[in-house]
């Protein structure tokens, strides 16, 4: 039987990152993956393809919609060729599992393949082509999501798709009804948006991404009515029907009365939920909550002393960098080091264009939490950069702290912010103030000068160029 320091199950951005550190470390570690490529949801059926697609139908769109502009004339229709669209994807992933690979033979450690399950507290059992058993001294959880659905809703994979199967179409759907306005939901139905297809979203609060500021649900919302997707914000969805390829979707309005829609595709957007499925936890005595997470304390151990679990598994945002920055820390720890998290720090991003990005603190958790804050906004319309480019929808705005001036939150909306939140996260890991972010020198013309500008309007309404 091989013995491992740490035995890792689950190969996504949580997993395979943690597999690293540790075998950086000294510690001998094996990986668990129960599918044939590495790389988890993200890789695979998430962020990578996602945005390789995203940015697919970009260059579509700009081609129709804004090469003119630019003085460039293409002869003849532009044409669409989706099924080398989605093989290009399909490269791209390919590309990047493989480099998870080449990573793992790098750092030595061992790959088994299989589904990973606790037959005790320090062995596991792995099911797959080839059946062993290995023994770990530490476990690392990271079997990350899964797509959530509704109770009523019956998921067939080929009309009533989750964002797995929207990855894959054959065709580009005539109408896409997409329940939730989330990440996931706004990003794919502007992709099929952008190819062609009637996009109609329905929501169940009263605004979209509704965990971001506010202001950027608002701007957001504009821009992308502007592109063509209809928003039915308040709506409850309470049946999902199929009949050939038409599918209908019933919800009830804010006004309680009964509306229907109708489309040849309805795509399921309504979040994740932890994947525990064949893990066994019970076998080594880890507790579940109520809502399927694996239960942890502050340094991610379970109630059972050497495992561990990172990720989807766990409580909050469910971003794969979040997962990343939890696997160095669990590896971290198990070498004996004192590492932190500043859960606070963790930035969130939309990649519709215009991106969404946030860091810290909401205008409206700053109300709830009564902290006195000075807001500072400026526009990206108002930057050489933006016309330049074309780029000039969204805004950058900062909120500080009304007695000292630190940074509490940054909120954005704009072309490549998903970027330039970075700048955001660095000054509050050093608790800026925004005075700080204005006295520093932002290069021109670049996007990056929306958040000087920002600064400078928090600090006084001293913003330059509006």
């Amino acid at each position: 039987m091989s013995k491992y320091d740490v035995a890792v199950i689950g190969s996504g951005p949580g997993g395979y990152v943690a597999a690293i550190r540790c075998a950086q470390l000294g510690m001998k570690t094996a990986i668990i993956e129960k599918y044939n490529t590495l790389g988890g949801t993200c890789l695979n059926v998430g962020c990578i393809p996602s945005k390789a697609l995203l940015d697919s139908s970009h260059h579509y769109e700009d081609a129709i919609k804004h090469f003119e502009d630019h003085g460039i004339e293409i002869p003849g229709e532009v044409k669409i060729n989706f099924k080398k669209m989605i093989e290009r994807k399909g490269a791209v992933v390919e590309q990047t599992t493989k480099g998870i690979e080449f990573l793992m033979n790098k750092n030595k450690i061992d790959v088994f393949t299989g589904v990973g399950a606790f037959k005790d507290a320090t062995h596991i059992e792995i099911t797959g082509d080839k059946n062993e058993t290995i023994e770990a001294a530490n476990t690392i959880i990271a079997t990350g999501s899964k797509p959530a659905t509704l109770p009523f809703i019956k998921i067939d994979k080929e009309r009533i798709i989750t964002s797995t199967e929207a990855l894959s179409l054959k065709e580009i759907p005539k109408h896409m009804i997409v329940i939730g306005g989330g990440v996931i939901g706004l990003e794919l139905g502007q992709v099929y948006r952008r190819l062609g297809a009637e996009v109609s979203v329905i929501e169940y609060m009263d605004r979209i991404i509704p965990t971001m500021d506010s202001a950027q649900s608002k701007e957001l919302t504009k821009v992308m009515k502007k592109q063509g997707v209809k928003f039915y914000l308040s709506h409850k969805v309470s049946a999902v029907s199929k009949k050939k390829n038409e599918i209908t979707v019933t919800a009830t309005d804010k006004k309680d009365k009964e509306v229907t829609f109708t489309g040849d595709y309805c795509l399921v957007s309504v979040g994740r939920r932890a994947f525990t499925e064949g893990l066994k936890p019970e076998n080594a005595g880890v507790k579940i909550t109520e809502r399927g997470l694996v239960e942890t304390n502050e340094h991610l151990q379970t109630n059972v002393k050497n495992i561990y679990a990172i990720g989807d598994v766990v409580k909050g945002a469910m971003l794969a960098h979040k997962a990343s920055e939890e696997g160095t820390l669990v590896a971290e720890i198990l070498a004996g080091q004192k590492p932190h998290i500043d859960y606070n720090l963790i930035p969130g991003v939309v990649y519709t264009w215009p991106e969404v990005a946030s860091v810290g603190k909401t205008e409206e958790q700053l109300k709830e939490a009564k902290v006195s804050y000075n807001s500072g906004q400026f526009p990206m319309r108002a930057l050489g950069r933006s016309r330049a480019s074309g780029d000039t929808d969204g805004f950058v705005k900062i909120l500080s702290d009304k007695e000292t001036d630190e940074v509490l939150g940054v909120h954005m909306v704009g072309a490549r912010v998903a970027d330039l939140i970075a700048e955001a996260v660095v000054a509050m890991e050093f608790r800026a103030s925004a005075e700080d972010i204005a006295r520093m020198s932002h290069a021109h013309p670049t996007y990056a000068e929306a958040v000087k500008e920002a600064a400078l309007a928090a600090t006084g309404d001293r913003a330059l160029h509006v």
